[in-house]
C-alpha cells in the first residue's frame, strides 16, 4: 500500500499525501539487471537471438510503455517534502542499486567469457551490459548530489563500473554551474548533432573534471595525484574490477569491456544531449549568467521511464534544486517538455534529421525563445543556416550622426 504522509498546518488544515508509486520505484533498482533477461532466455532455449531482448526492451518496449502509461504530473505538497525526504526507504533503494550494477557486469562478463558465442551475440551481450552500466551513471548522479559520506562513496563505487569516475566532479561543480551556456560541454547546442556533441562533450567533461579536482587539491596544498583525488579513487576501483575480470576470463574479455564502457558513456551523452538542447541562460548586466531555472532544462513526466531512472526526467526541478531527492522532484507548468521519455527520445536523437524536425520547432516556440535565435544556444557552425531558416532578430534603429555627436 502507498505510504501516507500528513501534516497539520494552522492555516491550511490537515495536508495529506499518498505516494502511489512507492513500490514502483523498485523498477529503478532492478533495471540494471534487465540484461539477464536475454542471458536467461538464451540459457533456456539455446537461441542466441534472445540475447537481443534487453535492446528490444530499451528501444521498443520502453517507448511503447511511456506512450501507453502516459505522463504523471503529480507533485508532493511542499509541506510534506521534509517527511518524504527523511523517509529512509527511498534512499535505501538507491543504495541497493549499487551492488546490482556489479552483479550485472560480472554476470554478463561471465557469460561471454564462458560461452561459445557468435560475434554478433558477443556484441549484443556487451551492448546490453553497457546499457545497464549507463544506468549506473544515473544512480551515481542521484547519490553524488547528496552530502552524506556514505552516499558520496557509493557514487564513486557505482561510477567505477563503467569507468566514469570523474562524473560527479564534473557534473556537480562544472555542469551545474555552466549548464545552458555555450561554455558547458555537456549542454547541446541547436543544430549540433548528437555525434558532434559527443566529440565535444566526452573529452570536454574529462578535461574539466581534472581541472576542477586539480584546483580543489591545490587549495589544500596537495598534488593532483594525492590519494584524496576523487577521480583516482573511483578509477582504482575500476582497475580492480575490470582488471579482475580480465584476469578471470582472459583477453577474450577485452573487447567486451571496451564496448561496455563506450556504450555506458554513450548513454550519458544521450541523456545530456536531450536534457538541455538549445536552451540558453540570459546574461546579466554584470556579464554573469542568470541562476539556472526550471525552464533551462527539457522536462518529461513520462511514467515508465521516470520509474526506471529514479525520476531523472524531471530534470528541470533537479537543476533548480540539485540536492532534492528523486521522489520529491516537481513538475511545473509551462516548462520545455519532451514529446517522449528518454528511451523514446534517444533513438530520435540518433537520426539528426529527425531530431531537428521534432525538436527545433519546439525549441523556437518556447515562451523564453519566442522565435528569437539570439535567445538560443546555437552551434556556431550552423548559425547562418539557422538564421536563413528562422530569420535574424530585428536590429535596433540606427543612431543618426547628429545624435551620436551630442
Amino acid at each position: 500500500m502507498p505510504a501516507t504522509y500528513f501534516r497539520d498546518d494552522p492555516a491550511l488544515g490537515r495536508i495529506e499525501y499518498r505516494d502511489r508509486r512507492r513500490w514502483l520505484w523498485l523498477g529503478s533498482v532492478v533495471n540494471p539487471v534487465i540484461g539477464f533477461t536475454g542471458i536467461g532466455l538464451h540459457l533456456a532455449t539455446g537461441n542466441e537471438a534472445f540475447l537481443l531482448t534487453p535492446l528490444a526492451i530499451a528501444y521498443l518496449l520502453g517507448p511503447l510503455l511511456d506512450w501507453w502509461l502516459g505522463e504523471d504530473e503529480n507533485n508532493p505538497p511542499e509541506a510534506i517534502v521534509p517527511q518524504l525526504e527523511a523517509d529512509p526507504y527511498y534512499r535505501v533503494l538507491t543504495w541497493l542499486a549499487v551492488p546490482l550494477h556489479y552483479v550485472a557486469l560480472v554476470g554478463a562478463a561471465w557469460w561471454v567469457g564462458t560461452q561459445a558465442l557468435s560475434w554478433w551475440a558477443y556484441l549484443a551481450v556487451a551492448y546490453a551490459a553497457g546499457l545497464g552500466s549507463g544506468l549506473g551513471i544515473n544512480t551515481g548522479h542521484e547519490l553524488g548530489h547528496k552530502n552524506t559520506r556514505l552516499e558520496q562513496w557509493l557514487a564513486k563505487l557505482v561510477l567505477a563500473v563503467p569507468a566514469y569516475g570523474h562524473f560527479c566532479v564534473e557534473h556537480n561543480r562544472g555542469h551545474h554551474r555552466h549548464v545552458a551556456t555555450p561554455e558547458d560541454p555537456a549542454s547541446a547546442r541547436m543544430g549540433e548533432s548528437i555525434y558532434r556533441f559527443a566529440l565535444r562533450e566526452v573529452p570536454g567533461a574529462m578535461r574539466r573534471a581534472w581541472a576542477l579536482e586539480r584546483a580543489r587539491l591545490a587549495r589544500a596544498g596537495r598534488s593532483v595525484w594525492h590519494a584524496d583525488n576523487a577521480i583516482l579513487q573511483s578509477g582504482a576501483i575500476t582497475g580492480a574490477l575490470q582488471g579482475g575480470l580480465l584476469a578471470a576470463f582472459g583477453w577474450k574479455l577485452l573487447p567486451f569491456l571496451v564496448i561496455h564502457n563506450l556504450v555506458a558513456w554513450w548513454q550519458l551523452t544521450s541523456a545530456n544531449y536531450v536534457e538541455h538542447y538549445g536552451l540558453l541562460r540570459r546574461r546579466l548586466p554584470d556579464g554573469r549568467y542568470e541562476r539556472p531555472q526550471p525552464h533551462h532544462s527539457w522536462n518529461a513526466n513520462h511514467t515508465y521511464t521516470n520509474l526506471m531512472l529514479f525520476q531523472l526526467e524531471r530534470h528541470s526541478d533537479h537543476h533548480a534544486n540539485p540536492s532534492r531527492r528523486y521522489q520529491c522532484l516537481r513538475n511545473f507548468p509551462d516548462l520545455p517538455r519532451l514529446p517522449s521519455g528518454y528511451q523514446g527520445m534517444f533513438p530520435i536523437a540518433y537520426l539528426p534529421w529527425l531530431w531537428y524536425r521534432v525538436m527545433d520547432p519546439r525549441l523556437m516556440a518556447l515562451e523564453q525563445v519566442a522565435g528569437d535565435l539570439e535567445r538560443v544556444n546555437v552551434d556556431p557552425r550552423r548559425r547562418e543556416a539557422l538564421y536563413r531558416r528562422y530569420g535574424r532578430p530585428p536590429r535596433p534603429p540606427a543612431t543618426s550622426s547628429a545624435c551620436a555627436s551630442r
